[in-house]
């Protein structure tokens, strides 16, 4: 197999279970070095405990990556703690040399119909899913910036994680949903300003059969984890250096390259707009304008 990642070091978010184990596996096979992060929380978030030999799902990983010939570190970081994302970033520099590739994986869900949602469900998503995708970004991000000014730019890569439920909404996940929309915009804005550093940043939205869509949905036809990694090898690769600011829909074996918000049609009055003639005008443009794609879950 062709190694395209070999000598690169990446960080891993969430990478314990899941799709987030797929990816450190399939990285460590391409021949990156990968820091293995994962808090160690149930699918709400709770705090789990390790076994009596303090080893966590984390450490599982490490020892799948060293049995393939590889290398990999533990990183038990809260994603979303600041100061805690410095310290995996700085990790990844002082155990292997550097960083070149940041996979944002880590999330959790607590599923409830807005009207039932609490204060504390909709902190506790927005904070591990997008808090958690900006903390390690940006001091990742910092690091490349400050490489580039002394003329050691890197290829570096961000890969962040949205979902479908992001971008076209699902029904009972207003906060997941919201959390995942908000990652779409962040990677954009991310793009736009450190493609000067040498740095890509895109998004994934990823289709798999996980902890976190087990039992919100029929997950029996739905793709393994381990399907979507080989586009987050890629998208991490020094040959992805052309390709920034996209989100990608994987789905087994279909890969869709999302089209976001973009301007359609539109109407200029000339002058403010008077309120009776706002109702004609706009249901002109919206007969013009494609229809939106459905809400997942919505009869």
């Amino acid at each position: 197999m062709s190694r395209l990642l070999e000598g690169r070091i990446a960080i891993v978010t969430g990478a314990g279970r899941g799709i987030g184990r797929a990816h450190a596996l399939e990285l460590a096979r391409h021949g990156a070095k990968v820091v293995v992060n994962d808090y160690g929380v149930t699918l709400a978030g709770e705090t789990v405990h390790t076994n009596g030999a303090g080893d966590s799902p984390a450490h599982d990983v490490v020892r799948e990556i060293e049995a393939l010939g590889g290398e990999a570190v533990v990183n038990g970081a809260d994603v979303a703690d600041f100061d805690a994302a410095e310290a995996m970033v700085q990790q990844a520099i002082d155990t292997f040399g550097g960083l070149d590739i940041l996979v944002n994986n880590a999330g959790f869900v607590r599923d409830r119909m807005l009207v039932n949602t609490s204060e504390e469900e909709w902190d506790a998503v927005i904070r591990v899913h997008l808090k958690g995708h900006f903390a390690p970004l940006r001091h990742a991000g910092a690091y490349w910036r400050a490489e580039a000014k002394e003329g050691r730019q890197r290829a570096a890569r961000v890969v962040n994680t949205s979902s479908g439920a992001g971008l076209q909404g699902s029904v009972g996940q207003g906060t997941y949903s919201a959390a995942k929309a908000g990652i779409a915009g962040l990677t954009l804005v991310a793009a736009a300003e450190m493609g000067r550093y040498g740095v890509t940043v895109n998004a994934i939205a990823p289709v798999a059969k996980t902890r976190m869509t087990e039992g919100a949905f029929d997950t029996s036809a739905m793709a393994l984890p381990e399907d979507n990694s080989p586009l987050v090898a890629w998208l991490a690769s020094a040959e992805a250096g052309d390709v920034t600011g996209r989100v990608i829909e994987i789905d087994g074996s279909v890969i869709t390259v999302e089209n976001g918000w973009a301007h359609g049609p539109s109407a200029d009055a000339g002058a403010r707009w008077d309120a009776t003639e706002v109702g004609p005008a706009l249901r002109k443009l919206l007969a013009e304008a494609p229809p939106p794609e459905p809400v997942y879950g919505a009869s």
